[in-house]
């Protein structure tokens, strides 16, 4: 096949077939074949925006093709395919067991099932169909399952996320790639494999994550729902067993420890048990609800294709107090939701289903934090976001506080909502946000949000809607593991965001395979 690149088109037209024939001077007639490798969407002369596409075709006499027109825009579709061959020669005496179902948990879990182990994920959480009943239940009336909740159970945190698989990892092995693909081929949209936002949905995100459960299972692999890890056991450097729910023991010499960032309890266990980690930099803010017309018409313009999808948009700025304020996780069409997991602390997030039509923008502005602003042990910057969520929690009442922005910049609690129609998961209430963050947080916030409204008119109008606390933007903690991929108890793999190697669905998942391969090219499969 030939690959093009550049392929400009109107959204209104989305014509690239059209364009390829007329670019090679054929008839579209003679494009036996076609693939769409990437498409993106450019805005600079709205509202006539354009898709560019990256397009594979099949025509006859490719080489004479190519021999005319060949160019860095015109040339042989190169070979882009995941290869692995496990070499491991040692046994192992135990089955391998993965603690997690999130992307990293469930990806290394696939990849070992793939190749004839036979790995068994302990989730403490509950499986997925159990998991949307309480968390439904927890947004209607506030009754929280520290075990089961947007956080803990089968697919991670993220499964109550947008699912968006956006990653600035170069992907030269091809892992990414191999992630869409068991994406697709368990159910989320085949677009995701070339559009340059790609994103499930929590809808269909729900129903990717059971069929992938299922897989491993029908592959020889086990999950086990509502099991805890909760102690492990060593000797002279080298695991021995774990403990699951206090008192059940299970021989194990290798553990892909996959939790998520939130498994603050399990990270003390691990640290208790002299696991090397360290303090890691994060970011906490708030979550910014806008119309989504509002974004639409600024990065689009104000008369574009209703063709496009709904817009996102990615804004950084360094204040004046030399702090880094940017935008995270932007929610087209979706929804913040009360993501707490703690009892008496709070915490949100933000979702969209897979049509992303609520007709309001969220996304969190955070703010960068480190070890400066609260110390260098490695579980201190738990500690920091709890004590955040504890005043969050008081603040509201239990509930998801928010604030108007004028109200916000003026410290004045806010007491009705303005022209814009917060979308929430969870119930909220109306007070003062100021109150729950450091001065500096609140100074980068506001000189953040003020700034970004240079970008986007109306970013910082009176009546957008602040919500807080965006608390768990990745995590506080790296588990320090070698270039083999294990810490200093050997057998023991630290894997994805949580143990701070990733920082979304997709890099955890990649990071999941990374593990899967150093597991396997260490041990067979007999």
């Amino acid at each position: 096949m030939i690959r093009l690149r550049q392929i400009k088109v109107l959204v209104s037209d989305d014509n690239y077939l059209d364009v390829i024939a007329s670019k090679l001077k054929m008839n579209k007639s003679d494009i036996k074949d076609y693939k769409i490798i990437k498409r993106s969407i450019d805005s600079r002369f709205k509202p006539n925006n354009y898709y560019v596409y990256e397009i594979d075709i099949e025509v006859d006499n490719e080489n004479k093709l190519l021999n005319k027109y060949g160019c860095n825009d015109i040339f042989k579709s190169p070979i882009e395919e995941y290869k692995f061959k496990p070499s491991g020669k040692e046994n192992l005496s135990n089955r391998i067991v993965i603690v997690g179902s999130g992307p990293s948990g469930l990806f290394c879990a696939y990849m070992l099932s793939m190749y004839g182990y036979k790995p068994i994920i302990i989730e403490r959480g509950s499986d997925v169909d159990t998991r949307i009943n309480k968390v439904n239940e927890f947004w209607k009336d506030n009754t929280l399952d520290m075990e089961c909740n947007v956080q803990f159970g089968e697919g991670g945190a993220g499964t109550f996320s947008d699912g968006k698989l956006n990653t600035l990892i170069k992907d030269k092995d091809f892992r990414m790639k191999k992630v869409f693909e068991i994406f697709v081929e368990n159910g989320a949209c085949e677009d995701i494999m070339y559009n340059n936002k790609p994103h499930i949905g929590t809808d269909i995100l729900i129903d990717v994550v059971k069929n992938i459960r299922n897989r491993i299972i029908n592959n020889g692999g086990s999950v086990r729902f509502n099991t805890k890890l909760t102690d492990i056991k060593y000797s002279n450097g080298k695991l021995e067993s774990i403990i699951v729910n206090e008192n059940e023991e299970i021989k194990c010499d290798c553990l892909v420890v996959g939790i998520g960032h939130s498994a603050r309890d399990t990270f003390k266990m691990l640290y208790d048990n002299n696991i090397d980690m360290q303090a890691k930099p994060f970011a906490v803010g708030v979550r910014i609800q806008h119309s989504q017309s509002l974004i639409n018409n600024n990065q689009y313009g104000l008369n574009y294709s209703k063709k496009l999808e709904d817009a996102s948009y990615k804004l950084t700025h360094t204040c004046k107090n030399g702090r880094g304020v940017y935008t995270f996780c932007m929610c087209p069409g979706g929804y913040v939701v009360n993501a707490s997991s703690e009892e008496n602390r709070l915490a949100i997030n933000g979702m969209s289903y897979h049509d992303r039509d609520s007709g309001t923008a969220n996304s969190a502005v955070i703010v960068t934090v480190g070890p400066r602003d609260f110390g260098d042990n490695p579980l201190s910057g738990i500690e920091f976001q709890r004590n955040m969520e504890s005043i969050t929690y008081k603040i509201g009442n239990g509930l998801i506080p928010i604030q108007l922005f004028k109200d916000y910049i003026n410290n004045k609690e806010s007491t009705k909502l303005g022209s814009i129609k917060p979308m929430f998961k969870g119930n909220y209430k109306l007070t003062n946000l100021n109150g729950i963050f450091p001065d500096y947080i609140n100074e980068s916030l506001k000189e953040g949000i003020i700034e970004f409204d240079k970008k986007i008119k109306g970013f910082a109008s009176d009546d957008v809607v602040l919500a807080a606390i965006e608390s768990r933007t990745s995590s506080p903690v790296r588990i320090i593991r070698d270039d083999n991929f294990e810490s200093n108890i050997k057998g023991i793999y630290p894997c994805g965001e949580g143990c701070g190697y990733a920082g979304g669905i997709t890099s955890s998942a990649m990071d999941g395979i990374k593990v899967a391969e150093a597991i396997m090219n260490k041990y067979g499969n007999e």
